[in-house]
């Protein structure tokens, strides 16, 4: 049995991680941290902390005076920005004793950043919608121009889908930076299609352990954004794409020559059916990441083990163990629904 503190406790990201720790059957000690008291309360955890966000000055000395009085053996963050805090702040974490499993500092720097990783993957010569940084209503025109005269603004920092907002009104776009405080933290890209797909990966020390796709088929809420992108996957499927694979192994490859810990790849497909990558969320699983659980690959054990014991998992296959066509349904206040394509297409017939 481990001691393990995760951040973003009573978060769906979080929850959905220790959701599937409480699944193995490890009977691990399970300490949640978070800056919103309400949130704390909705995580199965053994311990509950209330610490600062991530964003705050006093993040770091909270964290640290936490580690030390309740002695975790491993830590997890959930969120891109407190990866981020822990990441640059490593050195003084594992002197307290608790166990990291990490990329370098400098890839998650460029994954948090999506310019960054876009220029990477731009400049590795990788299919990549064309995308301008805008620090000005100047860059922002020059998009217009050279971008077909329809964009896609988003932040360059922050998840679910963060600033997005797909265009053609040059003067909407400059009041919706304006409004976000976004000049020099925004980028324009050429608009791609709906379909996308995420490759999740977990590494150790440049092995590949275990990857997976889901086809997301579906945001919920998306009639409630301005750019139908929310963050939260309504319908998941599993795939599987030599291409796929492929385009996300080369996206971790311009970024991280030896990765090491988990790696998710955000790809977006063009009108030529290509998959372009978007972002890399790193050092942290998706959202829905307990649907692989529920299916049978538990990636958030696997990723415990390798970080405690660098224990291997037994799997028939690594690259997309799952069959293809796992469906996981999901909805405000019910439980998750693991399902099947064909299942779901016998009742789309009875309509």
């Amino acid at each position: 049995m481990a001691r393990i503190l995760i951040g973003g406790a009573g978060g769906a990201p979080s929850n959905n991680v220790i959701r599937s720790w409480r699944a193995s059957g490890d009977g691990d000690h399970l300490i949640g941290m978070c800056s919103i008291p309400s949130d704390l309360l909705l995580a199965d955890v053994d311990e509950r902390h209330v610490i600062p966000a991530a964003s705050e000055a006093s993040y770091m000395d909270r964290l640290a005076a936490l580690v030390g009085r309740t002695q975790p053996d491993l830590l997890h963050a959930q969120h891109d920005f407190e990866v981020r805090r822990v990441s640059r702040e490593r050195g003084r974490l594992q002197a307290l004793g608790v166990r990291l499993l990490l990329p370098d500092a400098a890839t998650i720097e460029a994954c948090v950043d999506k310019e960054r990783s876009y220029r990477v993957w731009k400049d590795a010569g990788l299919t990549v919608p064309e995308t301008l940084p805008i620090a000005s209503p100047g860059d922002l025109q020059r998009a217009f121009d050279e971008l077909g005269g329809r964009v896609w603004l988003r932040a360059t920092e922050g998840g679910g889908g963060t600033g997005a907002l797909p265009t053609s009104s040059l003067d909407f776009a400059r009041l919706w930076i304006d409004e976000h405080q976004g000049w020099g933290r925004f980028t324009a890209a050429a608009c791609l299609t709906a379909d996308s797909v995420t490759w999740l990966s977990i590494w150790y020390e440049s092995r590949l352990v275990v990857a997976q796709a889901r086809r997301r088929r579906g945001w919920s809420f998306a009639g409630r954004t301005l750019s139908g992108v929310t963050g939260i996957t309504r319908v998941g499927e599993t795939c599987s794409d030599p291409e796929v694979t492929e385009v996300a192994r080369a996206a971790i490859a311009a970024i991280d020559a030896r990765p090491h810990g988990i790696f998710a790849v955000d790809m977006t497909y063009d009108d030529r059916g290509r998959p372009n990558p978007t972002e890399i969320n790193i050092g942290r699983f998706f959202t829905t990441v307990h649907f692989f659980t529920a299916a049978g690959v538990n990636f958030p054990k696997i990723y415990r083990d390798l970080a405690l014991d660098g224990r291997l998992p037994s799997l028939a296959r690594t690259i997309n163990p799952l069959p293809d066509g796992l469906l996981w349904i999901r909805g405000m206040d019910v439980e998750p629904l693991l399902t099947t394509v064909a299942a779901l297409a016998t009742l789309e017939a009875r309509g």
